[in-house]
């Protein structure tokens, strides 16, 4: 279960898909240089490698457990937390002002991936508190942002998301737990909430929880739910942590996997009420929250890559060392290795095609975030936002998708060894399953892209980005050595835009958009993905094709033209035939 984090191929995805270099000479991040980038990238990786990754076997063993005093994490991880924190990684892309170091969200992407992919329940914790850090620099008063911002920007504290309740899991119109006002301006919050992500630990002294709930006078439905920020001890005159708040962990959650990261069961009131204090206004908590979730998204996306790499490198190495049969390429006696079976390197190279696009496509979205807060021009600054809008879906849902794919053909390259928990394959593939779930199931995710994000702008905004494809398409098109591989990337964006002006079109039955939504969005990510790794070759073909890692690259580009980009033109045809599920009726 050896893991290396891929800094190189990281790196590269950085620079010749998103375009990293391009945010520091535009003067967008005139700090976040071309050294200092590397830099940054080697040390995360060499923390991931060194000090996070040797936790992930125990964690899955031995897990986080309830004890009298509250949750405890398993062996290592208060130590190698204090230090991941001490070293300033919480704070990479934080606002300057509160202590952070305002460096790109791209960059900061990138570390979370090797975060993630050393221990995936280690690397989500962080994910929170960010997240809860953009909610509150967004949406808090002057007073709690000097009271908490500081202490969750440089990980102190930690911070948590609370939405569900167990009967409001996706539809949060369904919530019912409950705040009431105090004459000194604060609230006392009342209900339970489940599948809270560190609701309690012993990493850090305090941790501050953001909580849903409503109102007496709220309207119904989720327009009436506000956000409250409750901190499981109340600070002192001094800041730190004083009185213990009525918020308790009830349970932890027994998981499939990702078992070092506590799942809580959260109680608020029980001893007269927890206090807490307002973010935004009354009834407007929703939006503030999805500030958070957005945030989550693209980082959950990330878990999807990072699992997907984890599994692939155990892979890999299981393949050159195990021998079994003899290959018709291996011409030394004896068994070949099974990486010399053709089937074996199919499955190693797709699993290495889909983790390259799924990489690539995230850190688009990162950095058209990044775009989105800080271009100058008004007009850039909108476009930047609507292409993270509309990518928003595509990375969280593909990226996991990826995930529980390549972890599935990671237990199938090891065979028989890999249904075994002793080689690790399987708590990748244990791991994986969740990142589709949380923060929005990956069907809701489609039914928000066709929805919601493909009639941005009329529809330009989609437009836009295929016009982007073709162009790209048309690059590979005119290099000789890629001419090749064109046609098949251009069918990919051919469905896509077929797809697309399906889902445009009005039409009388919703449920036609409905049940195409999900392979819709594998075709958008199949084009784009297919860009990615189009744009990936080129690059490596203009600074040295015959260097071991850029061969790869642009073996991975035809693999993915020819075995991945065809895929798009049937799932088309599945998103466009409209409603097919009319028989379960007489089932049901």
């Amino acid at each position: 279960m050896t893991y290396q984090a891929p800094v190189s191929d990281i790196a590269f995805s950085l620079r010749h898909v998103a375009d990293m270099d391009a945010l520091q000479s535009e003067g967008l991040f005139p700090d976040a240089t071309p050294d200092l980038v590397d830099t940054i990238l080697e040390e995360a990786g060499h923390f991931a490698t060194d000090r996070i990754a040797p936790l992930n076997r125990e964690g899955d063993r031995i897990g986080a457990r309830l004890e009298q005093q509250g949750v405890v994490t398993a062996p290592g991880w208060r130590e190698v937390y204090a230090d991941w924190s001490g070293g300033g990684w919480n704070g990479l892309a934080g606002p300057v002002d509160f202590g952070g170091q305002g460096l790109p969200l791209l960059l900061n992407a990138a570390c979370l991936e090797m975060w993630n992919s050393a221990s995936m329940a280690f690397g989500i914790g962080p994910v929170l508190t960010m997240g809860a850090v953009e909610a509150l620099a967004a949406h808090a008063t002057p007073e709690l942002r000097e009271t908490y911002l500081a202490k969750l920007v440089s990980g102190e504290w930690t911070g948590t998301m609370n939405l569900t309740e167990p009967q409001a899991g996706s539809d949060l119109a369904a919530l019912r737990s409950r705040a009431e006002r105090r004459d000194d301006g604060s609230y006392r919050i009342f209900g339970q909430k489940i599948f809270i992500t560190y609701g309690d630990h012993d990493l850090t002294p305090n941790i501050v929880h953001l909580v849903l709930a409503r109102l007496p006078d709220a309207p119904a439905g989720t327009r009436g739910i506000s956000l409250f920020l409750v901190p499981k001890y109340l600070p002192d005159a001094e800041g730190n942590p004083g009185r213990r708040n009525d918020a308790f962990c009830s349970g932890i959650e027994h998981k499939l996997g990702i078992h070092g990261s506590p799942t809580c069961v959260m109680v608020f009131g029980d001893e007269g009420g927890a206090v807490g204090y307002l973010v935004g206004e009354e009834h407007k908590g929703l939006a503030c929250m999805f500030t958070m979730m957005n945030n989550a998204r693209l980082a959950v996306g990330l878990q999807g890559v990072a699992i997907a790499d984890r599994a692939y490198q155990q892979a890999l190495a299981y393949a050159r060392e195990r021998r079994q049969g003899r290959s018709p390429l291996w011409q030394n006696g004896g068994m070949s290795p099974i990486i010399e079976h053709p089937d074996i390197r199919r499955m190693l190279l797709e699993m290495r095609a889909k983790i390259v696009a799924a990489r690539g496509i995230s850190y688009l979205l990162a950095a058209a975030i990044d775009r989105s807060h800080h271009e100058t021009d008004v007009d850039r600054r909108r476009q930047a936002a609507n292409r993270a809008a509309l990518l928003t879906p595509v990375a969280k849902a593909f990226s996991t998708d990826i995930g529980n794919e390549v972890a599935s053909l990671g237990v199938q390259v090891h065979g028989g060894m890999g249904y075994i928990e002793e080689t690790g394959a399987a708590q990748h593939f244990r791991d994986a399953r969740i990142a589709a779930i949380y923060e929005g199931t990956n069907g809701i995710q489609a039914i928000d892209l066709v929805t919601r994000k493909l009639p941005l702008e009329g529809g330009d905004v989609i437009g836009d980005f295929i016009a982007e494809l073709r162009a790209t398409v048309a690059t590979v098109a005119a290099s000789e050595r890629f001419a090749s591989l064109a046609p098949s990337l251009g069918r990919s964006v051919n469905a896509l835009e077929r797809a697309t002006a399906y889902m445009l079109a009005p039409r009388e039955r919703p449920e036609d958009v409905l049940t195409g939504a999900t392979p819709y969005l594998r075709v958008f990510a199949i084009a784009a993905g297919g860009a990615v790794v189009a744009k990936e070759a080129l690059a490596a073909a203009a600074i040295d094709p015959h260097e071991p890692a850029n061969r790869l690259r642009i073996d991975t580009a035809h693999f993915y033209a020819t075995q991945i980009s065809p895929q798009a033109e049937g799932l088309a045809e599945s998103a466009v035939s409209g409603y097919v599920a009319a028989g379960l009726e007489t089932v049901l």
